[in-house]
């Protein structure tokens, strides 16, 4: 087996690539395991690194260093390869996809329990060709989170103030969308204000919609919220973000489904695992067991390890 470590120079900020260097060289010093710690160069660099590995033919784990950007891109060149495995190894800011894991989180930062770790099969969502192992959303929050960043780099706005200003723009420009859903025998057609698929439970630093969603059980949870002014909105976020949007039924709808579809009038910013992408028409549907998950030793969240052979 082969450890391959992506690690993004540029994730939280702060090029981090010295210190995971120094871990994995620590770790592996009385190892017999092959490793290499790749550092990309650029955006989707990391999954053609991934499949010219893999076509080698030999076992791969992979470990992305970075925050879920990085955890993505991993995902997407490991997706569907029989000999791979991979799991975030935070370095990041958001590492979202983790926090499902509760107080198990922190395992996915030590090293040595990753490395020991078994692999279990995860879903994802494909979004208009793309991956998703967590969140993917049309609407304000991912009109919020696309353009957070250019507040953020203004003098004297960053971080949660950023976000802050981020908010304010776009319900000034208007909360909802002309948007026509369909999700088998669900449809709805007129202005909403967005849709959330869920293959995991958190996403935007901290917004929990759905507390049961699994990225292993074959179905998403999937949020539909209709118009709503901004009175409406203020109080609906706060049960949105706590996984109790049920508690407003006339304004949210909540699916478990394999497949959704929306369309836009326009061309409108889809959040796929916090990278944003931007199309008129949007297909989520949900690929049970598409990718081997690294499990790390001790987390109980997916039951006990399997038992080795042997």
């Amino acid at each position: 087996m082969k450890h391959l470590f992506i690690v993004n120079p540029i994730a939280g900020g702060r090029d981090r690539t010295e210190a995971v260097r120094l871990r994995v060289e620590e770790l592996f010093r009385n190892r017999s395991d092959k490793y290499e710690i790749y550092v990309t160069r650029a955006a989707m660099d990391a999954p053609e690194k991934i499949r010219r590995e893999a076509a080698k033919g030999e076992d791969l784990r992979i470990y992305a260093c970075g925050g879920d950007g990085t955890f993505n891109e991993c995902v997407w060149g490991a997706a569907g390869l029989d000999n791979a495995a991979v799991c975030p190894y935070p370095t990041g800011t958001g590492n979202d996809f983790c926090r499902m894991f509760g107080d198990e989180q922190e395992l996915y930062r030590d090293l040595s329990a990753l490395v020991e770790g078994w692999e279990h099969p995860i879903d994802l969502i494909e979004c208009n060709g793309r991956y998703s192992a967590n969140i993917c959303s049309v609407g304000i929050d991912a009109r919020i989170g696309t353009q957070v960043h250019n507040y953020s780099k203004i003098p004297l706005i960053g971080g949660a103030t950023g976000y802050v200003v981020s908010t304010v723009v776009n319900v000034i420009k208007g909360i909802s969308r002309n948007m026509r859903i369909r999700s088998g025998d669900f449809y709805a057609q007129g202005k909403h204000t967005l849709v959330c698929a869920c293959n995991g439970r958190f996403y935007g630093g901290g917004f929990n919609p759905s507390l049961d969603a699994r990225p292993d059980d074959g179905i998403m949870d999937v949020f539909v919220i209709k118009e709503v002014n901004v009175l409406t909105l203020i109080k609906l976020i706060g049960l949105y973000a706590t996984g109790r949007a049920d508690e407003m039924p006339e304004y949210a709808t909540h699916l478990r489904t394999d497949r959704i579809d929306i369309s836009f009038d326009e061309d409108n910013v889809i959040n796929i695992d916090g990278e944003a992408v931007f199309a008129r028409d949007v297909s989520m549907r949900l690929i049970p067991g598409a990718v081997r998950l690294v499990v790390p030793r001790g987390l109980t969240f997916f039951g006990p390890a399997p038992r080795q052979e042997g």
